[in-house]
């Protein structure tokens, strides 16, 4: 049962992120959005990923590495739309 919990936590946290990446590259518009605060979140999601792979959690490593994915192209989108 944990592990369930674990890929419903990891999908509805990943999918949590899809309208802000939409929003974000569809309109170029990035002057709300905290290049300080998204890095932050980016060391975060990656240091989960480290942790999922050195405990080998697959919920953890799997949401993510989509979670890298997505922050990470907000970050390139804060800074290429300046």
């Amino acid at each position: 049962m944990a592990e369930y919990i674990g890929y419903l936590a990891a999908i509805l946290g990943t999918i949590g992120w899809l309208p802000q990446v939409y929003k974000t590259w569809r309109s170029r518009e990035t002057k709300s959005l905290s290049l300080p605060t998204n890095l932050l979140i980016f060391i975060t999601v990656s240091l989960w990923f480290i942790y999922g792979l050195l405990t080998m959690s697959w919920p953890i490593i799997m949401a993510n590495v989509f979670a890298i994915i997505l922050v990470g192209s907000i970050v390139i989108a804060k800074l290429i739309y300046k």
